[in-house]
């Protein structure tokens, strides 16, 4: 079983993991997602340090976090106080008896070794009428396709070295993703991207916060995104639940 608290601390210790962008595509995925959430019992399946839990609390009153790193649980806590309830524990040997009306699993799908196991139990999380709110780094993503045509990576769907070093043991596209939904037994029923992205993330970070990178700018990366999901920073499905199969 692989040890996620340390994988977390390797990071920290080695190469930056979360940036500032970070915090700007959690807003725009929230956003993204505010059409499609129903009300009711939440479920968010790795949280990192918090951020989205805190957007999430505006949303949902009953909100239970799963975090495999119990420093994690620890900063999310802190950071959220006594109102969410958190559970440490790894997706794969996880059962839970409740069900949830919107399950979050964000930027989380690519770090796992088995996601159609996964994928499978969070189907049989799903109350009759819930939604999975599934998201995921876009392997198209234009800054990643620049990558390739300068040499820095091989292909789209490469997992790089820093990559692997934070976890992840692939690289989604539209078609990929929809794939693993469709073998966890999910039924995909809205598909699409959250913004248009054609910087890294570093470099998105150096330019915010200056005249160069606009609040106005990110909004039009934001509505643009919606034209063109297979050029956009995250891919996302919304999947309803479908037949319940055995999870061991």
């Amino acid at each position: 079983m692989r040890n996620y608290e340390q994988e977390h601390k390797d990071q920290g210790e080695k190469r930056k993991y979360c940036y500032a962008f970070d915090d700007v595509m959690h807003r725009f995925m929230m956003r993204t997602f505010e059409p499609f959430l129903p009300e009711g019992k939440a479920l968010e399946l790795g949280c990192y340090k918090g951020d989205v839990t805190e957007l999430l609390t505006h949303y949902y009153r009953d909100l239970t976090v799963v975090e495999a790193a119990p420093d994690l649980v620890e900063e999310a806590q802190k950071r959220v106080g006594p109102k969410v309830k958190f559970i440490t524990s790894v997706f794969e040997t996880l059962n839970l008896d409740e069900r949830y009306d919107a399950i979050f699993l964000m930027h989380t799908l690519e770090h796992l070794d088995d996601p159609a196991l996964v994928l499978n139990k969070i189907n049989s999380w799903l109350s009759e009428k819930g939604l999975l709110f599934l998201v995921v780094p876009n392997a198209n993503a234009p800054s990643r396709q620049i990558a390739v045509k300068m040499g820095l990576i091989s292909h789209n769907t490469a997992v790089t070295e820093a990559e692997s070093k934070h976890g992840h043991r692939c690289t989604y596209t539209l078609d990929t993703l929809e794939r693993d939904a469709i073998l966890g037994g999910l039924n995909p029923i809205h598909r699409g991207g959250v913004f248009f992205k054609a910087l890294a993330n570093y470099q998105f970070d150096k330019l915010m916060g200056t005249d160069i990178l606009s609040d106005e700018y990110l909004e039009g990366c934001y509505k643009l995104g919606m034209q063109y999901p297979d050029l956009c920073a995250s891919i996302y499905l919304v999947c309803s639940r479908g037949d319940l199969k055995s999870v061991s």
